[in-house]
């Protein structure tokens, strides 16, 4: 059956009287924790493989001789688990239902529950990435400088620092957009992402979960990203790194219409 035709059954059934029951509700005032979404996580985005290996090359690249690295926003390990036959591998997380699903996934990591914008773990690392657009979930610059600050605390010299973005662009381009619906086995995701102040998107995600026939739990969380200006960005990078690098995966270069940007600082 087509995703599509499973949209419209599901879509259908809970018009004509399926039950939405034991709703969990979360509306969050701070960092995302992920704990509703987070066990519906990879049901959803899949196995990132395509992503962890774009990751992989990066650091490749970037850090030949690297055998250590601390992932900031590990999620459920999707791309600790690509990495760890090649890298002594750790990672940190706020949402404890995503480090519990990354600890079977990769038992060999190293699993911390920390804030990125304070992270303080003993050791130091070649490289610290962070991926999947999670730094856009720290709302506040002077917070992206407290992180680009701690990761230059935990690199060793000469280690680099690989992380994304969601640039302004697609944030307000998934703003004009109509909510998107997904169906993942007999369940059913609507993501709509709307404006909210200072330039930043919320997401909100409901998930109903099929439970029987006509019976569904709905799991409901609203996540919310930002994005700033790239001068801004470099500005703060260079206060901590000797060089930094921009790169789209989707252009030769960054133009005013790139949506996603990779960044690769060096740290002395």
């Amino acid at each position: 059956m087509s995703s599509g035709s499973a949209a419209r059954r599901t879509a259908r059934q809970l018009r004509v009287g399926a039950k939405i029951a034991d709703s969990r509700i979360v509306k969050l005032d701070g960092m995302p924790s992920y704990e509703i979404f987070g066990r519906f996580y990879d049901a959803v985005m899949g196995d990132r493989a395509e992503s962890a290996k774009q990751v992989s090359e990066l650091l490749r690249v970037s850090k030949p001789s690297a055998r250590t690295v601390l992932e900031l926003g590990c999620g459920t390990g999707s791309i600790l688990k690509y990495l760890q036959d090649s890298y002594e591998v750790s990672g940190l997380d706020l949402s404890s239902k995503m480090l519990s699903i990354a600890r079977k996934k990769v038992p060999r990591a190293k699993l911390f529950r920390q804030d990125m914008v304070d992270f303080q773990i003993e050791g130091r690392f070649d490289a610290v990435l962070c991926v999947f657009d999670s730094i856009n979930h720290v709302r506040r610059f002077s917070d992206w400088k407290k992180v680009f600050a701690r990761v230059r605390q935990h690199l060793l010299p000469g280690g680099c620092f690989i992380f994304d973005i969601n640039t302004q662009r697609k944030l307000e381009r998934h703003i004009a957009e109509r909510p998107w619906v997904h169906p993942f086995g007999r369940n059913l995701l609507i993501m709509e992402v709307t404006a909210v102040a200072n330039h930043g998107s919320n997401w909100n995600i409901k998930v109903f979960e099929h439970v029987t026939r006509a019976r569904y739990v709905l799991h409901e969380e609203d996540i919310v990203e930002v994005s700033f200006p790239l001068g801004k960005i470099l500005g703060a990078l260079r206060s901590h790194f000797v060089s930094v690098r921009v790169v789209d995966p989707n252009r030769r270069r960054p133009t005013e219409k790139s949506e996603r940007l990779f960044f690769i600082a060096k740290r002395p």
